[in-house]
């Protein structure tokens, strides 16, 4: 029970000091005049303003409450290294037997695991969420037993009360970790680009020659070691081998004594992209689709286009003056000779043999595309004459025949069975909405034997668009002129643009359109693997973790010639797939996980929140700490013990009050001063 005075005045205060000063008027009028009853004139008035502050005696009935302690345990990644799980649970078992054994205390324990998405440990963040469920009046002081690599130090919450950090590990322990420092996430096909790397010793690293190995493996292929100085940045140039996603691994062989190999490693993902398309366009004649292909071409700002339109053969004499002919020659031989292998595609586009480009030159175009060349033939009637194209050195690449014959009617392109699988024309339909516009010429062609893909088919199932890969490059024909209708809109219109942009991806090689290919597309812990292929179905997958567990996995066939799973990673590093002969390798998680950027115990990202509540950061290899009552506002650490500040925190049961003036004191005191003053000045 605990009793003070209060008041609860039947007037406002102000109202109340306005009484006062007017009674104290009339005391110094009743002065000046000279009353005798002056003195019991005041008494009555300080009765009387009394009863008016309403004074009374409250009394409460407290319990008190008791003192709230959060034991805060790291559990994260780091804390599973050498000998700190075992840290972790001696610490903790002692320390809660302590507070247990502490007068007036409860303990919250909190759990802090491995944040998602990489995050780090979020020690602070779980903290924070504790104390909002506690009263802030009754937290006598916060315990976290870690390794102190906190990673959202600077969300630590305002506290009420000393905060302590106890490290866990050893004097001794040291660490190698390997730190990419810059990893672009693309990089241009045939241009070095410079990475920089780091092995850093830390902690008490022993003494040793100052160098330690690095390997270096592409795509998941043969290492090689190069050896690095420790403690010093590389700049490491590099030129990736492929279009595409490239997985570069470097690692450190573990050193005998560190802490962990987790940090040794570093996965790397790069976007190989080409500079600039290189394309020779070679026009036989002005016809409706040639400005077509030109503004196609034009129109992508990563091309470098040379055109070139034979406006008329050598041969013909029409008597057009020759300032009006071409201001400069064809350089045939600079072209097809010289700066052939400059070009990424060379595109024919109604082009027959008038003498212009010799055999010679054609047999080199040849040569080019079984070096790794594209070459694009987009046939017009001349195609299916005695001067066409095929009769030269290149029909030895061409996938399909003329027969000279010329189809003048009307019909609808449409994707072959083999084409609903390609990836060229696969899902083409689903690029535009309604029915594609007619073709109103096709050439018709034979397809060589055991050559060529038929991926479009034009007036009776005939070939339009065939498709084939001959040596390192790779040859496309389309047996029509007529694709420029699309574009024009005719009846429609159809998927022109998409259709040729494909088209020149296919025979620029880019991954995302291989007939063949396995890959997969992760997400944290999770991948995606995709298997696209031109067979009706595909067996199961296996990959191969970073530990060298094999997993076989069913795939699903989601679309002609598309088939995919999901699949979550038991762990972080790089996983090896294979499907058949589709092999590919993917790297999950980060390239280096942030739990273990820093694995050597250290309070330093904890100081400003233990300071600033006047806690301490003690090391449990030295001892736990006793533990001690200390006032507000003291050094609540010292050598060998932490504080905890008791809150003295109670709730009130039952309060009562009793008057001080009851109002018939009142009106007894009040009346009796006032008659006796009365009295007193009327006997004088």
């Amino acid at each position: 029970m605990t009793g003070t005075l209060v008041f609860d005045p039947l007037l406002p205060w102000p109202l109340l000091a306005g009484l006062a000063a007017l009674c104290g008027a009339g005391i110094l009028l009743a002065l000046w005049r000279g009353l005798s009853g002056w003195a019991l004139r005041a008494l009555a008035a300080l009765v009387v303003l009394g009863a008016l502050a309403g004074p009374a005696f409250r009394q409460e009935d407290r319990a008190p409450l008791t003192d709230i302690v959060l034991l805060v345990e790291d559990r994260s990644a780091s804390q599973g290294l050498a000998d700190r799980p075992g840290q972790i649970d001696s610490a903790m078992a002692a320390l809660e037997a302590r507070l247990s054994a502490r007068p007036n205390t409860e303990v919250r324990r909190v759990l802090v695991k491995d944040g998602a998405e990489n995050a780090g440990t979020e020690a602070m963040s779980a903290l924070a969420e504790a104390l909002a469920e506690e009263p802030r009046g009754r937290v006598a002081g916060t315990i976290i037993v870690s390794d102190g690599r906190i990673h959202d130090a600077d969300r630590a919450p305002d506290l009420p009360a000393p905060l302590h950090l106890l490290l866990t590990g050893q004097p001794e322990d040291w660490d190698r970790r390997l730190i990419v420092a810059n990893a672009p996430a693309f990089a241009i096909l045939g241009e070095p680009v410079t990475l920089t790397l780091r092995i850093e010793d830390m902690g008490a690293a022993p003494a040793g020659p100052g160098e330690a190995p690095l390997d270096i493996s592409v795509d998941g292929g043969e290492p090689q070691r190069f050896m690095v100085e420790i403690g010093r940045d590389i700049d490491l140039p590099i030129t990736l081998p492929h279009g595409g996603r490239n997985v570069i691994q470097f690692s450190v062989p573990e050193a005998a004594g560190e802490l962990t190999a987790r940090n040794n490693t570093a996965l790397v993902q790069m976007n190989g992209v080409r500079d600039r398309l290189r394309v020779l366009l070679v026009s036989g004649e002005p016809h409706a689709g040639g400005r077509t292909w030109r503004n196609l071409l034009k129109s992508d700002s990563s091309v470098d286009l040379v055109h070139f339109t034979i406006l008329r053969p050598p041969s013909k004499q029409d008597g057009v003056p020759v300032s009006e002919l071409s201001l400069i020659a064809f350089p045939t031989r600079e072209l097809f000779l010289e700066k052939i292998n400059d070009f990424d595609l060379i595109i024919f586009d109604r082009y027959k043999r008038r003498g212009i480009l010799p055999s010679l030159y054609l047999d080199n175009v040849r040569q080019y595309v079984e070096d790794g060349g594209a070459l694009l033939i987009a046939a017009g009637p001349d195609f299916a004459t005695a001067d066409s194209i095929y009769r030269s050195p290149l029909a030895a690449i061409l996938p399909a025949r003329p027969s000279a014959r010329i189809i003048e009617r009307a019909f609808r392109p449409t994707v072959t069975d083999l084409g609903s699988r390609h990836p060229v024309t696969a899902g083409l339909s689903n690029e535009w909405t309604g029915d594609w516009g007619r073709w109103l010429r096709q050439i018709d062609v034979l397809p060589e034997a055991g050559h060529g893909q038929v991926v479009m088919s034009g007036v009776d199932d005939r070939p339009l668009l065939v498709l084939d890969r001959v040596g390192e490059g790779r040859v496309a024909l389309l047996a029509s002129d007529h694709a420029w209708l699309w574009s024009r809109g005719y009846e429609g219109g159809g998927p022109q643009l998409e259709l040729l942009r494909r088209l020149a991806h296919w025979m620029m090689k880019e991954p995302e359109l291989e007939e063949e290919a396995l890959w997969a597309e992760p997400t944290g812990q999770t991948m995606q693997i995709i298997r696209r292929t031109l067979a009706e179905s595909v067996p199961p997958v296996e990959v191969t973790t970073p530990s060298g567990e094999i997993v076989v996995l069913d795939l699903q066939e989601v679309m002609p010639g598309r088939f995919e799973t999901m699949w979550r990673g038991p762990e972080i590093g790089l996983y090896r797939l294979k499907n058949g002969d589709a092999e590919a390798v993917i790297g999950l998680g980060p390239a280096a996980p942030r739990e273990f950027e820093a694995t050597i115990a250290s309070g330093a990202a904890l100081e400003p929140a233990i300071d600033a509540v006047r806690g301490g950061v003690q090391a449990l290899s030295d001892g736990l700490p006793s533990i001690r009552d200390v006032r507000i506002g003291r050094p609540a650490a010292g050598r060998g013990w932490i504080g905890l500040t008791p809150r003295d925190a109670y709730v009130t049961r039952n309060v009562s009050l009793t008057p001080i003036l009851p109002e018939w004191l009142v009106l007894l005191l009040a009346a009796g001063l006032i008659l006796a003053a009365w009295l007193r000045e009327g006997r004088r």
